[in-house]
């Protein structure tokens, strides 16, 4: 199937490997060390034979790129690339056998198994980065150069065992990654957003914009689908907090999640949406595509860079201008980012009640002005009283999340639009987390504070027959 070349024609003219020395066949013993060698470690625990055996080491990696050369010289390559995953290790797996038999080296079945399985992701996969993406209890991961790569457990970065060979190994696997979504990544294309078929969102910036070598900062798609009752058996917010949220997005309130970097924004979009009604048709707009939303009438529109020649790039702002004339029930945008927060605001305005975004913002003040400064910089002539009606008028609720120095993400605010004053807009706080200690372990102790207030949204919940749920609700939060 792979248009094999036999032993005796690989060797035909060039002398062939001298019969190793006694001593020098490998034992399986060193083969596991190099077949695992890209397997995360314990942070802070035993780095494994690897570190206690550098000699080994550095000879097993060099065997193994020997085999993965004697490999690739005789296999058809275009066919390997057309074979499913499957097929392709089943075919290696009896190639690699008969390549350890002519090198003399001993495996058993395990090893030689693990070992096909690197030499598939070599070929067809993300090398090194494979065990890392299949860890479920890692959430992003983070290539600093060949040498260096963190991942992120438990919201807790640690520094992993995996490596690279070289610079130009790291490069080789970028330039897959953005091959399978039509892009190009090099000297003169040096920084690409992507996406992994399993929706992963990828950022790649490669030299010279990045002194040390390629960076790969992978933030995986999670298969397990989160949910606001999900997300209070893990502490991310409470029970009452939790049915507040769902009624506002059953009551088309127009919500905006703030946060920093990771701090879990879509997750807790994704959460919420799951309270829009199966019957009404929604349009995602996303730089790269990430949400998971679970009715059955979603439109999903992602925008597109410019291509080699500079032309082509369709940006957040174009795709939200089209989505008005999708006839959308609700516009999910995936983050507000620059001058489409006129856009949102506008269909926020008019008639798209029920739609979700996501901003940077330390707070939810803090999301209030950068979403009027975004409008502020995208050109647009508008007074600050024109602008901050504007806002008011568009958004009726803001949540806040935070990834604390525990590693847990929490919902710390939740905060309504009530109106404005002057220039000012005015809020009011109906939830915040308020810390009280940290226990031996490091995890942080606090309440899920309920301020007393009545909800602005109380009459707009009455229309839609939840008024008496959001008051059961918040009695419970007191």
């Amino acid at each position: 199937m792979f248009g094999r070349r036999s032993p005796d024609s690989v060797s035909n003219g060039e002398a062939k490997p001298a019969d190793p020395a006694p001593g020098a066949i490998i034992s399986s013993e060193v083969m596991a060390t190099d077949v695992t060698d890209t397997q995360i470690q314990p942070a802070g625990g035993d780095a494994g034979p690897a570190a206690r055996q550098p000699a080994n080491r550095t000879s097993s990696v060099a065997n193994r790129d020997e085999i993965l050369a004697d490999v690739l010289e005789r296999i058809d390559a275009s066919a390997a690339v057309r074979m499913s995953r499957e097929e392709l290790q089943t075919e290696l797996g009896g190639l690699v056998s008969e390549i350890l038999i002519e090198r003399r080296i001993v495996l058993g079945q395990r090893e030689q198994q693990e070992l096909t399985k690197v030499l598939v992701d070599e070929m067809v996969g993300f090398g090194p980065l494979e065990p890392l993406l299949d860890d479920e209890a890692v959430t992003d991961i983070m290539v600093n150069g060949p040498d260096q790569i963190f991942v992120e457990r438990k919201g807790k970065l640690e520094l992993t065992d995996v490596q690279f060979r070289n610079n130009a190994h790291v490069m080789n696997v970028a330039q897959r990654i953005v091959s399978r979504v039509g892009r190009r990544i090099d000297e003169s294309v040096p920084l690409v957003d992507a996406r992994l078929p399993d929706g992963s969102r990828v950022n790649i910036i490669a030299p010279p914009l990045a002194l040390d070598g390629t960076s790969i900062s992978i933030r995986k798609f999670a298969k397990k689908k989160i949910t606001l009752d999900v997300m209070i058996r893990t502490n991310n917010i409470s029970e009452s907090m939790a049915t507040v949220m769902k009624i506002a997005a059953a009551c088309r309130l127009n919500i905006l999640i703030s946060g920093g970097t990771g701090s879990g924004k879509t997750t807790l979009l994704n959460a919420m949406s799951r309270m829009i009604d199966i019957g009404e048709r929604i349009v995602t707009i996303e730089d790269a595509a990430e949400l998971q939303l679970q009715q059955p009438h979603v439109v999903r529109l992602e925008t597109r860079p410019p291509n080699i020649e500079g032309t082509g790039e369709i940006t957040m702002r174009d795709l939200v201008k089209n989505a008005l004339r999708m006839r959308p029930d609700r516009i999910i945008l995936g983050e507000i980012r620059s001058s489409e927060a006129i856009d949102m605001l506008q269909a926020m305005n008019t008639g798209h009640d029920g739609s979700l975004s996501t901003i940077h913002a330390n707070s939810a003040r803090e999301a209030l002005i950068r979403l009027e400064n975004m409008v502020s910089m995208g050109g647009f002539s508008l007074t600050e009283r024109a602008l901050s009606t504007q806002v008011a008028n568009a958004i009726d609720m803001i949540v806040q999340i935070e990834r604390m120095r525990d590693g847990v993400r929490r919902v710390v605010q939740v905060a309504e639009i009530v109106g404005i004053e002057g220039d000012v807009i005015l809020m009011q706080d109906l939830y915040n987390f308020e810390h009280s200690g940290e226990l031996r372990d490091g995890k942080l102790v606090g309440e899920f504070a309920y301020t007393g207030l009545r909800p602005h949204f109380l009459k707009t919940a009455a229309h839609f027959g939840l008024d008496r749920s959001l008051l059961a609700a918040l009695g419970e939060g007191h």
